[in-house]
């Protein structure tokens, strides 16, 4: 019921869940970095390849076959080992434009017995996210993932630590974490992050968003909220959002405590609950609606209506009014509880606020009267229900029938109990009303 579309919307404005070129701009305080001619110190082999490759290589879709039928490329490849492509791509000697070593970087990897290392990889991917080519990076990545399997996050991982630091490193854990995640492969996602956070890469932002996305939709409740407490512990921003949901989907479960728990959170980690709006403000966050009306549901669920009702306070508090299903919820509670007394007082709080009850909310009032006994107050609420034009429905006039037959004569005596059923209208319950109160005053004459 709880769309987790909107969460991803939500999440995707904060922390976007693919790499865009306009979401990865570099900074002005970094550059690409390149050398805009050979040292004499270069290893001879990369400068014979950077020169190759600058003289044979053409624009798309002749890069392949530029590579392919070059004299000098067909001369120097039986000299190249991958340190050479690795020095390239880091080092660039010539200052080849980024598609070229790129080019290459492909050309190479589909020769015969030449085998790329995963770091290998992961270095064309950072050189190709340093030069804006995210779509292209991402691949890369998606490529040694769907060659290593599942269970191998730990393995491809360790590729990723002697890069940390680097420009664009935390785009390659973030590309990583959701290449595992799309690929179904949701523990080796967790563990990216935990990885990440042994050897303190910066936060995934991006990777655990997704993740938490993906969990949303397919795993227990309970895991994605111990996920959440780990990703916020680790310095992941704090998205209401989440919250809501969370307490949502544990209270639809029945899973009132941890509702609790959910809601205890955002109080612990950002907000005062006595000055809550204050602390909102403040922390540029907000508890809305959707989550104070799913925790106030869940408590009445449970029976808990002085904690119910607090929530319904500290809701008001903030600014939020409660509607028609929430106020009714919490009449419903009380009555049950035998408080018919604060369910009137919550009826009066309801129309004061600007909301005209319909019949379902009489008909909470009224059954709380008849479980009480109190049949006049009973009738006395049908006839103001008339007056103000609610119409009584089926449930309105059985409610009444049953709280007359079973407080206007208990006895064993009266054993013509009334059909109950769907009564035609007003006439014909004061019709079997009568008839009750007839039958138990000749049963006590007697």
């Amino acid at each position: 019921m709880f769309r987790i579309e909107i969460l991803r919307c939500t999440l995707s404005r904060s922390h976007p869940q693919r790499f865009s070129r306009a979401s990865f701009l570099l900074s002005t305080w970094y550059s690409p970095e390149s050398i805009s001619a050979a040292d004499n110190d270069d290893d001879p082999v990369l400068v014979k390849l950077s020169v190759a490759i600058r003289d044979s290589y053409k624009d798309p879709p002749l890069e392949f076959s530029s590579f392919t039928y070059c004299p000098s490329i067909r001369k120097v490849l039986p000299s190249l080992s991958v340190h050479h492509v690795v020095d390239l791509i880091n080092h660039n000697p010539l200052s080849l434009p980024h598609c070229s070593i790129f080019a290459f970087f492909k050309f190479i990897s589909s020769q015969p017995g030449f085998r790329f290392t995963v770091e290998t990889y992961f270095v064309m991917a950072r050189f190709l996210a340093v030069h804006e080519m995210f779509t292209e990076a991402q691949s890369l990545i998606e490529l040694v993932v769907s060659r290593k399997g599942k269970n191998s996050a730990s393995s491809v991982f360790i590729s990723l630590v002697e890069m940390r630091g680097t420009p664009m490193c935390g785009f390659l854990v973030d590309a990583l974490m959701i290449t595992y995640t799309d690929l179904g492969f949701i523990p080796d996602a967790i563990q990216c992050f935990r990885l990440s956070r042994k050897h303190r890469f910066d936060v995934p932002i991006r990777g655990c968003g997704n993740l938490l996305d993906r969990m949303m939709k397919l795993n227990p409740t309970g895991t994605i909220w111990g996920f959440y407490m780990e990703i916020l512990d680790a310095g992941f921003p704090l998205n209401v959002y989440v919250f809501n949901i969370l307490m949502n989907k544990f209270c639809k479960e029945g899973n009132i405590s941890d509702a609790q728990k959910v809601f205890d959170e955002i109080t612990k980690r950002s907000l005062q609950p006595t000055v809550i709006r204050k602390e909102m403000d403040q922390n540029g966050i907000e508890l809305d609606r959707v989550g104070f009306s799913a925790l106030i549901c869940g408590m009445c669920k449970e029976g808990r209506v002085i904690d119910a009702e607090r929530a319904l306070r500290e809701m008001m508090r903030a600014g939020m009014k409660p509607d028609d299903v929430t106020y009714t919820m919490m009449m419903d509670a009380f009555c049950k509880k035998g408080d018919a007394q604060t369910g009137f007082k919550l009826l009066k709080e309801m129309q004061s606020d600007g909301h005209v009850p319909s019949v379902v909310t009489y008909n909470v009032l009224l059954n709380g009267l008849c479980k009480l006994g109190q049949m006049k107050n009973a009738d006395m609420l049908l006839d103001a229900m008339l007056n103000i034009g609610v119409v009584p429905d089926d449930i309105t006039y059985n409610t009444l029938l049953e709280g007359h037959h079973r407080h206007a004569n208990a006895s064993k005596h009266y054993k013509q109990k009334p059909e109950i059923g769907i009564v035609a209208d007003l006439a014909s319950y004061k019709s079997i009303v009568n008839e009750l109160y007839r039958a138990s005053k000749d049963h006590r004459n007697r």
